[in-house]
């Protein structure tokens, strides 16, 4: 069996399967980007919920294993020489999943790219953006009394929209085939419903392209077991 004591985070949180390749993270947009992809790659895999309600993501032995603090990570006890390797960033870890297994990512080199810039274009703004928007919306920023802040990310999330809508005019996914675009997308504009209540204000009801994709989206079974993984704590 694999060791994998030499990672302090496995002694915060136990391997019950050193074999199989271990998730770090928490049901949030950012964190389903894993467990979606697992899920669709077939990958063995132990899930452990890290609380973030609870700071448990600045615990040090998880920050031993990404020094942002921030989930996901993953290790792989059969990492590309053999050796149990360390990912942290969630557009890492798809990336390294879908070179792992061959999966959800294009062979050509060109649609290669293109899936890359999508994967980028989420990480770099759909996330922080969206994300935003929900602090203003759902936690501390609502009871600011100045709407300014909020606006700015209201105007914001709605141009990205409508770069997401107007990519998807014509197809089904994000670049040809359902990939890792998809994948990393996917959690953040279901946010936007389900964790959010943006849709009135975002006027998403507008964006028909990006109602259909989301629909396709969340009708994969594997879409809608990750979106559970990790089990949040009774």
């Amino acid at each position: 069996m694999p060791d994998l004591s030499s990672f302090p985070v496995t002694q915060r949180w136990p391997a019950s399967h050193t074999d199989r390749l271990q998730l770090y993270a928490a049901p949030t947009p950012n964190g389903v980007k894993a467990s979606i992809m697992l899920e669709e790659t077939g990958l063995p895999y132990e899930p452990h919920l890290i609380d973030i309600s609870n700071n448990e993501s600045k615990d040090p032995a998880f920050v031993s294993l990404n020094p942002n603090g921030r989930i996901p990570a993953i290790i792989d006890p059969a990492g590309p020489d053999g050796n149990p390797i360390a990912v942290w960033e969630s557009g890492a870890i798809l990336i390294y999943l879908a070179d792992k297994t061959g999966q959800f990512i294009p062979s050509s080199p060109a649609q290669r790219y293109e899936t890359l810039a999508w994967v980028f274009f989420q990480v770099s703004a759909i996330g922080p953006i969206f994300g935003q928007l929900g602090f203003f919306l759902r936690w501390g920023g609502k009871d600011y009394e100045d709407k300014r802040p909020r606006q700015r990310f209201v105007d914001e999330s709605k141009r990205l929209l409508g770069i997401l809508d107007r990519q998807l005019e014509g197809r089904d996914w994000l670049v040809d085939d359902y990939s890792i675009a998809d994948i990393a997308t996917l959690g953040w504009v279901n946010a936007l419903v389900e964790l959010y209540a943006a849709g009135d204000i975002l006027s998403l009801s507008d964006y028909s392209n990006i109602q259909k994709w989301l629909g396709r989206g969340l009708a994969r079974p594997a879409v809608q077991r990750g979106l559970q993984i990790p089990a949040r704590s009774a």
